[in-house]
Order: C-alpha cells, then sequence, then structure tokens
C-alpha cells in the first residue's frame, strides 16, 4: 500500500513540476497551473474562453468500463438536445444541479467531461447502449423498462409525476390527449395505469424542455402534459393558467445510467454521490457564532487538516493531537465534536471565514499575516523548530550551515498558505541584505508536509521546510529524509478563530490553562510525540488513501455491488460493530464482523456469522431489509442514518422517534438535531410510556451513527487531502 501511494504522489508532484514554474526572491509569482484549479473554476473559465472556432468534440465508440475511459481521459455525459442547451442553466432547475455534479465527478476521478447530446430522451439509452456516450446524466426517471436496458445508480431523488391541464380547462374528452417527449417515461406511467385507456400520448420530437409543453397547454395546443414535481415546483409560477390537475400515483426514482457491463463506473458514481450528499449536509456554511450559539446548538464545529498531528484514521478510529485535545474540551462542555476538512486548496481562514467551522485546530502557527485575516489565537500549546528537509543521504546532513548559507541559490518547495512560506520571504530578504544568492521558492498550493517530504526524498525538489512536531512523526516510520538546518526562531502552535467570538477564545484559553502540562495533557502529547513504539504503530498504519480500508474490502464490495449502498459506509459500520474482529460477539448474542443475530441471520439465508463473508453478507442483506422500512419521501442521504440507528435500536424504536419528533415540531425526516434528539428523550418514562415500542436507551443509536458519521466523513476527508 505505502509503494502505491507513494507512485501517485511522485506521478502528481512530476505533472505539477512540470506545469508550474519557479519564482525568485519575494517578489512571488503564483505559479501554480490550471491543473490545481478547482472543478467548478475550470468549467466557468473554459465557458469564458469558448469561441465560436473551437473545434467541435469528434465522438467515438467505446464500450469499456471504468479502466477504459480512464486511459481515454475523458467522460461522455448523455442529455438530450434543448432549447437552453448552450445557455445558463435556469435557477432552480436540476439541469443545472446535474450538470455541475457530473463534471465534479468526472474532474474528481482525473477525467474531462465531455458533453455529448442527443435529440430526445428516447435517443438516450440506444446512445448508451453503442458506445457513444458513457453516462446518462439528467432527470432521468429509473423505470422498470429502462432498468432491463441499463443498470442504474442510486437515486439521486424520488419524485412524484403530475398531470398538468389548464386550470379553466372544461370537461375533457376522453381520451385525454397528453403531449410527451419522444422516449419519455411518462409514457410508460400511462401504459401501465388501470384506466390507460382514458389516455392518448401524442409525441413530439426535437429539443422541448418541459417549458415549451407547459407553453404549449397554456396556448391550448395541447390539452394536457405530465412533468415531475421538481420541475412544477419551478415552473408552474409562470403559467397562472395551468394547475396541476391529478397526480399519476406514480412516484419515481431520478438517478443516471450507464452500460449495464460497466460496474466499476456505477460503483464510482454511486460513492460519488453519497459522499456529495453527506459532506454537503456536514460541510454546509452555516451563520457565524459565538460560544452561546454552539452551546445551544450542541455541537462545536472544527476546521482541520488530515496529517499525524492534528486529525487521522487509524485501523478506524478516528485519532490525532488536536483531535482528543477536542474530545475533552466537547466532554467538558457536553458538546458534540465535528471535525470539518476543508479541500487542499481552500484556505482555512477562508474556510472559517465562511462558516464552514466555528474554530480551527490544524497545528496551525501564529503569524501576523493569519491575523491580519481576521483570525484570533489562543494561548499557544506547542512550541516548535521550522526544519529544513533534504534527500537521505545528503553531503550537507553532517554539517549544519546557516539557512541563508544553505539555501542560498537552492529550490525550496513549500505550500503558500503555510507559514513556512512566509519564513521564507524573510529569509530571502535576510539573504539580499548580506549579498546572498537568494533561494527560489516553487510554491505548491494543497501540498501537505507529507507529500513535500516524499518530493523532496525522491529528488523532486532539493529541500522542504517542516515543522520540528511534524517531522519526529515522520521520521518515526521512515528513513528516507535527513533534517540539514533550521529557520532562525521558534514558532507558536495554536487554535484559532474569528476576531468576533470573544467568548469561545475565552474558553478555549480557560481549557489550555487548566490542563497547562497536566497529566492529561502530557499522556496526550507523549502518545502522538514521544513515545517511539506507539507512534511507529499509528503512523506507520494510518490510512492515506481508500484503496484498503479493512482486510474485508473485497468482500464488502462484492455484497454491496448489486445495491446503491457505499462500501466505505459500511466498512465505517463494520469497525463499529466489532473493530474488524470476525469473531467478535456481543453480550446478546450477536455475532461476527456485522453483529448480526443467528436468528436474524437466519431469516435472511445465512448461517455461520463468524465466517467473514457470511456475516458480511447478512449485515448488507439486513441493511437492504431496514433501509425498505422507511418512507421514500425522506431525503436519500438522511435514509442512510435511519437505517443505521434502526440497525443498533431496531426499526420500531425508530419508528416511534419520528413519531415523536413530529409530535414536537421537529423535522421527522433529519437525523441529526431532530429525529436524534426525539430518540434520546425516549428513555424518559412521560416519553417511552406513549411510544408504541417502549422504553429504548437512546443514546446509543445517537451516538452508534453519529460515529458511524464521522468515521466515513474521515474516509473521504483522506481523498480530499491527496
Amino acid at each position: 500500500m505505502g509503494r502505491k501511494r507513494l507512485s501517485v504522489i511522485f506521478l502528481v508532484l512530476i505533472s505539477l513540476l512540470l506545469v508550474a514554474a519557479c519564482e525568485r526572491g519575494d517578489a512571488p509569482i503564483d505559479n501554480s497551473s490550471a491543473a490545481l484549479i478547482e472543478p467548478s473554476k475550470k468549467v466557468e473559465l473554459a465557458a469564458q474562453k469558448k469561441t465560436a472556432t473551437e473545434p467541435s468534440f469528434n465522438n467515438y465508440v467505446e464500450l469499456g468500463d471504468l479502466a477504459a475511459l480512464l486511459e481515454r481521459g475523458v467522460l461522455r455525459l448523455l442529455a438530450p438536445k434543448g432549447p437552453l442547451e448552450n445557455t445558463l442553466p435556469r435557477e432552480g432547475l436540476p439541469a443545472g444541479e446535474w450538470r455541475k455534479l457530473a463534471e465534479e465527478f468526472a474532474h474528481s476521478r482525473g477525467l474531462k467531461p465531455q458533453w455529448v447530446y442527443v435529440d430526445n430522451f428516447a435517443d438516450l439509452i440506444p446512445a448508451l447502449i453503442d458506445g457513444r456516450g458513457d453516462v446518462i446524466a439528467t432527470n432521468f426517471s429509473r423505470t422498470q423498462e429502462r432498468q432491463a436496458l441499463v443498470a442504474f445508480t442510486r437515486p439521486l431523488k424520488y419524485v412524484d409525476e403530475l398531470l398538468i391541464t389548464q386550470r379553466q380547462a372544461g370537461q375533457k374528452a376522453q381520451p385525454l390527449q397528453v403531449a410527451l417527449r419522444r422516449g419519455s417515461a411518462f409514457a410508460e406511467t400511462l401504459r401501465q395505469r388501470a384506466d390507460a385507456k382514458n389516455y392518448q400520448v401524442t409525441y413530439l420530437d426535437g429539443p422541448l424542455g418541459s417549458s415549451d409543453l407547459l407553453a404549449a397547454v397554456a396556448a391550448g395546443e395541447y390539452p394536457a402534459t405530465i412533468i415531475d414535481s421538481n420541475l412544477a415546483d419551478v415552473l408552474l409560477g409562470d403559467f397562472p393558467q395551468l394547475a396541476i390537475s391529478r397526480e399519476l400515483d406514480s412516484r419515481r426514482a431520478i438517478a443516471w445510467a450507464v452500460r449495464r457491463e460497466a460496474t466499476a463506473l456505477r460503483r464510482e458514481l454511486n460513492e460519488f454521490f453519497t459522499a456529495e450528499l453527506v459532506l454537503a449536509s456536514q460541510n454546509r456554511e452555516q451563520p457565524l457564532r459565538d460560544w452561546p450559539e454552539i452551546q445551544e446548538s450542541g455541537t462545536l464545529r472544527v476546521v482541520t487538516r488530515n496529517h499525524p498531528a492534528s486529525y487521522f484514521i487509524w485501523r478506524g478510529e478516528l485519532m490525532g493531537f488536536d483531535y482528543d485535545l477536542l474530545k475533552e474540551f466537547a466532554r467538558e462542555h457536553k458538546l458534540r465534536l465535528s471535525m470539518v476538512v476543508p479541500d487542499k486548496d481552500q484556505d482555512l481562514s477562508e474556510a472559517l471565514n465562511d462558516g464552514l467551522g466555528d474554530m480551527i485546530a490544524a497545528s496551525l502557527t501564529i503569524t501576523e499575516a493569519r491575523r491580519q485575516q481576521g483570525l484570533a489565537f489562543s494561548r499557544p500549546y506547542i512550541t516548535v523548530k521550522e526544519q529544513i528537509v533534504a534527500a537521505k543521504p545528503s553531503a550537507s546532513a553532517n554539517e549544519l550551515l546557516p539557512a541563508e548559507i544553505l539555501l542560498s541559490g537552492q529550490t525550496v518547495a513549500v505550500n503558500p498558505t503555510t507559514s513556512y512560506y512566509e519564513s521564507l520571504l524573510k529569509l530571502i530578504q535576510r539573504q539580499r541584505e548580506q549579498n546572498i544568492v537568494p533561494l527560489q521558492i516553487h510554491r505548491l498550493k494543497g501540498a501537505t508536509s507529507e507529500s513535500l517530504i516524499d518530493a523532496v526524498a525522491r529528488g523532486l525538489f532539493p529541500y522542504t521546510v517542516v515543522d520540528s512536531h511534524l517531522a519526529a512523526i515522520e521520521s518515526t516510520y521512515r528513513d528516507d529524509f535527513t533534517l540539514v538546518g533550521e529557520l532562525s526562531g521558534e514558532r507558536d502552535i495554536a487554535w484559532a478563530v474569528r476576531t468576533g467570538q470573544p467568548l469561545l477564545l475565552e474558553q478555549l484559553n480557560s481549557f489550555l490553562n487548566k490542563h497547562n502540562r497536566d497529566l492529561f495533557f502530557n499522556v496526550t502529547y507523549n502518545k502522538y510525540f514521544k513515545e517511539h513504539k506507539r507512534i511507529l504503530r499509528h503512523q506507520g498504519q494510518r490510512l492515506r488513501g481508500t484503496d484498503e480500508l479493512s482486510p474485508f474490502d473485497p468482500i464488502v464490495k462484492k455484497y454491496t455491488e448489486a445495491t446503491d449502498r457505499d462500501w466505505r459506509m459500511v466498512v465505517a459500520q463494520m469497525y463499529q460493530e466489532s473493530q474488524f474482529n470476525p469473531r467478535a460477539r456481543s453480550f446478546a448474542g450477536a455475532q461476527g464482523l456485522m453483529q448480526v443475530l443467528p436468528r436474524t441471520a437466519k431469516q435472511l439465508g445465512v448461517n455461520d456469522l463468524y465466517t467473514p463473508e457470511n456475516g458480511i453478507r447478512a449485515g448488507v442483506s439486513y441493511l437492504g431489509w431496514l433501509d425498505k422500512r422507511f418512507p421514500q419521501d425522506i431525503p436519500l442521504e438522511q435514509k442512510i442514518y435511519f437505517t443505521l440507528a434502526a440497525y443498533n435500536a431496531g426499526h420500531g424504536h425508530v419508528r416511534d422517534a419520528r413519531t415523536l419528533a413530529q409530535q414536537l415540531e421537529l423535522d421527522p425526516n433529519q437525523w441529526f438535531g431532530h429525529v436524534e434528539q426525539a430518540m434520546l428523550l425516549l428513555s424518559r418514562p412521560e416519553y417511552y410510556r406513549q411510544s408504541r415500542f417502549g422504553y429504548v436507551r437512546g443514546r446509543e443509536p445517537v451516538k452508534y451513527v453519529r460515529e458511524i458519521r464521522d468515521r466515513y466523513l474521515g474516509y473521504i476527508y483522506i481523498n480530499r487531502n491527496l
């Protein structure tokens, strides 16, 4: 795993080296390349630069799976032509949402998105099957007839199909003439109705949008049409003369489609969708809060980075010096702790000011520049040196020269958002004052200390700079670099808040003062920075990618392949249940990796739960059974949490909690902050005596769901920092 990870980093850094330009002196030039621009910005820039002379895309036939697409470097996205195809999508319509999502998926997998338009919906599936496109990425309903031809991803949302007529229409003729685009799923709905003879479909060809169909009905050209409820919510306001005549009692999933043989592509899409839904709810920008609002919410949201000193995953456990300190802070104040890892190219202060969190805890050095960005710092809790790193062996390793001499005329690679960059600019100034040839700074935005050490060890750059505590951690499990010098002065590490959070800052300082070098602090500090064997075990086996999360990943992937479930969420749950121990057994008699009761497994047709494959198959099957017990109108990411809660506490108790949440005027379709609050109340007599399934230890499912969600997010955050 280590060699594979280093090879990936090597290739990435080679590409960055080829496209980035070195800078000299203290007048830095941003040498980050277009390859480093975030996907959404790339789309905007491409749209701005597009001209009439741009060559058209020459399509080809490709019937392969994801590996073949990666070899070509292109993901072809199929959609029907529309009158607004080449203009900005209208706010609120799913076309813009799907377009952005599809292009983000392509970029996240290293593919160039290429839209391929067909004449109408009827041409989408033939174009996919024939190899003229790779993904149908539009508002596409999952139907029985379509499922026989293509493989659908997990649903993106569920919609109702609505029959639209004129508001003042008189007696409707029988059969009712309904205008639909050719290939529309609505025709299948009408054919399957018991009163199908009451409807006659008129098929329309050409680049027609839903607005065109509504306009035609409003003008009296056709008596009726059908649109999805998500479109009706946006469009019907433009046509006051139209009304919903009836719902067709046909609730359908909106999903994307791939060729039936493209199993790897479908799995990647499902993983992407799940991650995006969970991340969207976790990383949603919130109002800027100080201590009273944080206490009222019950959750402290911490902006951090995934690296060995602050926050990482070891064998399924969330760990890190900052993480452990703040976990104790949250415990003392009866708060939940929520870690948020922004995109690697996003500055932490920017993320904090955007409302992604309440504070920053990421081994952050106190600098004047960061204060000018609006940050206020806690009292320091670590003091470090900025150390110069070179490859090993190094000729200069035996002679520690002053940094001004050592780095004269040399190239030093750093992330420009770190304090190292500011320190190097000051060093350049001193070199010039002493008539020493200044160093060259190579800026790699988003690069971690670990990846920069990798780059130096492989000879891509002669030097980088790393904080001493990070260098000490890295040196416990690798010997391919050496420390050849230090930048002058010591640096204070602290937590940071916005300047408008004096009360939170006061609480953080009070906590740090209370634990200043006490037993708790010293034990925690030694755990991460002093105890060599423990550091070697934790850092040597720290997750650095999501290619391998557990010894049982192939089995989990096998049994989630045919479902809409993200295998990484199942692995996160598996660790919660058994810590990856196939022989685990609970006091209640649950067995195996997924801790399924034998009687439940027997009903699912599974025996011998201590065999890993049987235990996983039973767990995934039981998750599927529970999932079907919840209404389709629950948002998809929320259904994940309800299913997990039911797995832990039983479906009946979750149903009681949803009922109680509604009685308390909470949202019965939202787990966090709503149904979970009702679940906690079901351990109190005044509430559980009024419920159907009675008493439940509500804290257990609440903790269970949160810890699995946080572990899953930890898996996702690892990839965001690569």
